[in-house]
């Protein structure tokens, strides 16, 4: 038989339109912190990325923080942040339209966020019984992409071998990670005009040409499957 597929799903900006309340919520908390931070920083240099990763780099440039005062900042902008989730937050455009027409398969979400922070914004936009308890958070596993290990992580809860798995991603980091987690992996590059999509990973510009996309997958996995038990 053919073995099944699993997809998984990053979160942030592959899901849910959530980068642009996050950049804003980071731009005022570390700039209050000492370190400069716009909006379009977080859009154009860190997309996807770890907070404390940014905190890093940013310390790098501008000098440290206090720690304390930086565990008290991060607390306070993930509470504004998962307000504004629940009462502003949208759906990326076909997302819904995707997953409704992807339902036979497994799916999880794939995320470096917190997991309280993935499920208030599947809870927002409706689509959290789409996938019930799956959800992987770098915090849980304690790996953050770009570290392969986070989809690994994923593979392995849902019960699938990473060559089985579908990933679906936005950023970078994510595409990267997946790549090296040995994964199929989609790169929903929604900025074309200024991002390349890694070489390996399939792109698409819409969540709305993703059911087709797997469909082909299937047909070409299947395809193989028929040449093997052919012995070709």
């Amino acid at each position: 038989m053919i073995r099944p597929l699993c997809l998984l799903f990053d979160c942030d900006g592959t899901l849910v339109d959530s980068e642009p309340l996050l950049a804003a919520e980071m731009a005022v908390s570390l700039t209050r912190l000492g370190l400069p931070f716009q909006a379009s920083d977080y859009m154009g240099e860190f997309r996807g990325s770890r907070f404390r990763n940014i905190v890093a780099a940013l310390e790098d440039r501008y000098g440290s923080v206090d720690p304390l005062h930086l565990a008290e900042t991060e607390t306070e902008m993930r509470s504004n942040l998962n307000r504004r989730l629940a009462t502003e937050l949208t759906a990326i455009t076909g997302a819904r339209e995707a997953l409704n027409a992807l339902a036979d398969f497994p799916c999880g979400v794939v995320s470096n966020g917190p997991e309280n922070k993935i499920r208030t914004s599947l809870e927002a936009i409706g689509l959290a019984d789409v996938f019930g308890r799956h959800l992987y958070s770098g915090y849980t596993a304690n790996c953050w992409k770009p570290d392969p290990r986070l989809y690994l992580h994923a593979a392995q809860g849902m019960g699938f071998d990473p060559e089985d798995c579908i990933a679906v991603d936005d950023a970078l980091v994510g595409v990267r990670a997946a790549l090296d987690a040995g994964m199929t992996v989609v790169h929903l590059n929604r900025f074309p005009d200024a991002e390349e999509t890694p070489e390996g990973a399939i792109m698409i510009s819409s969540m709305y040409q993703l059911p087709t996309v797997i469909e082909n997958l299937v047909h070409a996995r299947a395809m193989d499957y028929r040449q093997v038990a052919l012995g070709r």
